[in-house]
């Protein structure tokens, strides 16, 4: 299993990302898969699911309402859309399905 996270990078607040999440090694299709972050000195904390066809979708509280997520089962894909973007956004963000973990990538917000 392989889960590879990109996307990241430096944005001002108010700004927008879209991270992916390129995974393999499983059946991607039939797979929950979720989106966590972990800010410096801070636990890991989880952010947003969706199921396998992509019907339900939750959110944490945090970012209910700027954050989207969603998949292309065709590209074995996992996307997180990230606007309004605030400081405390700032975190290595990391894909998850089952017990398998990405390396993660990292969101700066910062002016």
């Amino acid at each position: 299993v392989q889960l590879v996270e990109s996307g990241g990078g430096l944005v001002q607040p108010g700004g927008s990302l879209k991270l992916s999440c390129a995974a393999s090694g499983f059946t991607f299709s039939s797979a929950v898969m979720r989106w966590y972050r972990q800010a410096p000195g801070k636990e890991r904390e989880w952010v947003a699911g969706i199921t396998s066809s992509g019907a339900i979708r939750h959110f944490a509280d945090s970012v209910k309402g700027r954050f989207t997520i969603s998949r292309d089962n065709s590209k074995n894909t996992v996307y997180l859309q990230m606007n309004s973007l605030k400081p405390e956004d700032t975190a290595v963000y990391y894909c998850n399905t089952i017990d398998y973990w990405g390396k993660g990538t990292l969101v700066t917000v910062s002016s």
